[in-house]
C-alpha cells in the first residue's frame, strides 16, 4: 500500500500540481496538509478494516435468507468507519456538510479503498455518486430530503438501469411510471444486475431508477430518472412503511463478490412509489451524471486491482529464490530471487507500466472536474470538453490493461498464482468485470468515435489535440 500512496501523491503534485487548487475560492480553506491527512486516513482505514476481508468476503458471498440480504459483518465495520470519517462527503459543499475537497484528492481516497477491496468499496462509492446526482438535479425538498442521511451513512445508495432483456441499450428498457395526483409515481417493472442493490448495511437505500412515463416518446427521449426508496419516508425524514420493491434474486459473480448483485422488481403489488428528478424525459441526461462518474471510477478500480496485483507478485519476486542466471553453470552457487530473471523483470515492468499509466490517466480526468468548478469559464469550457473525449478511454484504458496486469501477476507466481493461497487469482476474477460493467469496450468504442469524436464540429477532439 505505501508504494500506491507515494504514486498517487507524485501524481498529485509532481504531475498535475494539485496544490494550486488551494488558490481557488472553493478549496482556499485547506492545505497541503489537509490533503496528506486525508490520504493518511483512507490508508489506516484501507488496511484495517477493507484488506483484511478481502479473500474472507470473496469466500463467503451474499445470501438471502427470505428476508434479508446477509453479509459478512466486517462488511459493515467497514461501511461504518469510511461514513464516519466523513469519505461519504469527501467532495460535496460544504453547505450541505461535506468537506468540499478536490475531486482528484477524492478520486485519490477510491484508489487507495479499491486496492484493498473493491468489492466492499461498491457500497460507499455508488452511494456517493447517488448524492451527487441527487445535489445536482433535485429539488430542493429532496436534497433535504435525502442528502443529509445519504452523507452520513445512514442512508445508501445506487443506480437501476439495466433490465432482463435490455442490456446497455437504455432506448428499450420498459419499466413504466405512472403520475399519481399527489405527484408522485408508480413504477412498474424489473431491474438487473443491480449492485448493492439489496443489504443490510444502511437503514435505507435509494435507488435511482431509469423508466418511462406513460405516453412518453420512444427511445432515450423518453426516459426519466426516478428516486425509488426501499423504504417510504414520512414528511419529518423517518423512516415509514416498505415500499413496494422486492429483490427476487441474488445473482453469484465471478469475481466483486462482496457487493451484492441483484434482480430488482418493481411495483409487484402496483404500489411502488417513487418520485421524479428534475424535468420528465430529462432522465438520461441526468443519469448520465452519475454514469461517466462511474465509468472513470470503473476505471479506477481497474487500475487499483491491477495495483495490488503488481505489489504482490513483486514482493513475491523479491522473496522467492528459484535457480540462476544462464550463464552460472555452477549447480552449487546458491539459487536466485526470481526478479533477476529477464522474463519476471519484463513481466513487472508491463505490469508497472499498465497500472500507473491507469492511475495517471483517472487522476487526471479527474483534475478536469475541479478546473470545471474553479476555472474561468473558457477553462471550465475546454475542462469539460476534454473531459468528455476522455471519459470512454479513462474506463476502457485501465480496464483492459488492468486485467492484463493481473494476468501477469499470475503468471509470475507460477503454479502458485493459480492456487488460492495467493490472492492474485481473486484480483484477476474481480478485476475481469471492469471490461464489461458501465459498458464494454466495444460501446465505449461507439461512444467516443460515433459522438464525441465529430461533436459540433469536433469540438470535443479539438480540446484533446490542443
Amino acid at each position: 500500500m505505501q508504494n500506491l500512496i507515494k504514486d498517487i501523491r507524485f501524481n498529485l503534485y509532481e504531475v498535475l500540481n494539485s496544490e494550486k487548487l488551494l488558490n481557488t475560492e472553493r478549496y482556499k480553506e485547506h492545505n497541503i496538509e489537509i490533503f496528506d491527512a486525508v490520504i493518511d486516513t483512507a490508508k489506516k482505514i484501507a488496511e484495517d478494516l477493507f484488506a483484511p476481508h478481502n479473500t474472507k468476503a470473496d469466500e463467503h458471498e451474499p445470501s438471502f435468507d427470505g428476508e434479508n440480504v446477509k453479509l459478512i459483518p466486517e462488511t459493515k465495520k467497514a461501511w461504518d468507519a469510511f461514513a464516519k470519517a466523513g469519505f461519504l462527503a469527501t467532495s460535496m459543499d460544504e453547505e450541505w456538510g461535506g468537506s468540499q475537497l478536490p475531486e482528484v484528492i477524492a478520486r485519490a481516497v477510491y484508489l487507495i479503498f479499491c486496492a484493498a477491496n473493491v468489492s466492499t468499496s461498491v457500497y460507499p462509492f455508488l452511494t456517493i455518486g447517488v448524492a451527487e446526482l441527487i445535489h445536482s438535479f433535485a429539488s430542493q425538498e429532496q436534497k433535504e430530503l435525502y442528502l443529509p442521511a445519504l452523507l452520513d451513512g445512514r442512508f445508501s445508495g445506487t443506480m437501476a438501469l439495466t433490465e432482463p432483456d435490455q442490456g446497455s441499450a437504455l432506448a428499450d428498457i420498459t419499466t413504466t411510471a405512472k403520475l399519481q395526483a399527489d405527484g408522485s409515481y408508480l413504477l412498474k417493472g424489473q431491474k438487473i444486475f443491480i449492485s448493492a442493490g439489496d443489504h443490510e448495511l444502511s437503514e435505507n437505500i435509494i435507488h435511482m431508477v431509469l423508466a418511462k412515463i406513460e405516453g412518453a416518446p420512444a427511445g432515450v427521449k423518453g426516459i426519466s430518472l426516478f428516486i425509488c426508496p426501499k423504504f417510504l419516508l414520512n414528511d419529518d425524514g423517518s423512516l415509514g412503511k416498505r415500499n413496494d420493491l422486492a429483490l427476487t434474486g441474488l445473482l453469484h459473480k465471478m469475481g466483486y463478490r462482496n457487493a451484492s448483485s441483484t434482480l430488482l422488481s418493481f411495483g409487484d403489488n402496483d404500489n411502488c412509489k417513487a418520485y421524479l428528478i428534475g424535468k420528465a424525459h430529462k432522465g438520461l441526461g441526468y443519469m448520465f451524471l452519475m454514469m461517466n462518474g462511474a465509468r472513470i471510477g470503473v476505471g479506477t478500480g481497474a487500475a487499483a486491482v491491477g495495483y495490488a496485483g503488481y505489489s504482490y507478485s513483486l514482493n513475491y519476486a523479491h522473496e522467492r529464490k528459484q535457480g540462476r542466471l544462464p550463464s552460472n553453470r555452477d549447480p552449487s552457487s546458491p539459487q536466485l530471487a526470481i526478479i533477476k530473471h529477464a522474463d519476471v523483470r519484463r513481466m513487472l515492468l508491463a505490469q508497472k507500466s499498465y497500472v500507473e499509466g491507469s492511475i495517471a490517466i483517472c487522476l487526471y480526468a479527474t483534475s478536469l472536474l475541479d478546473i470545471q468548478k474553479t476555472g474561468t469559464l473558457t477553462e471550465k469550457k475546454n475542462a469539460l470538453a476534454l473531459l468528455e473525449f476522455l471519459t470512454p478511454v479513462v474506463k476502457s484504458w485501465p480496464s483492459k490493461y488492468g486485467p492484463k496486469a493481473n494476468d501477469l501477476a499470475i503468471q509470475i507466481l507460477a503454479g502458485a498464482g493459480y492456487m488460492r493461497d495467493h490472492p492474485v487469482e481473486q484480483y484477476y476474477r474481480d478485476n475481469r468485470l471492469n471490461a464489461i460493467h458501465e459498458g464494454t469496450r466495444g460501446i465505449q468504442a461507439i461512444d467516443l468515435l460515433g459522438r464525441k469524436l465529430t461533436y459540433n464540429k469536433f469540438e470535443y477532439y479539438q480540446a484533446f489535440k490542443d
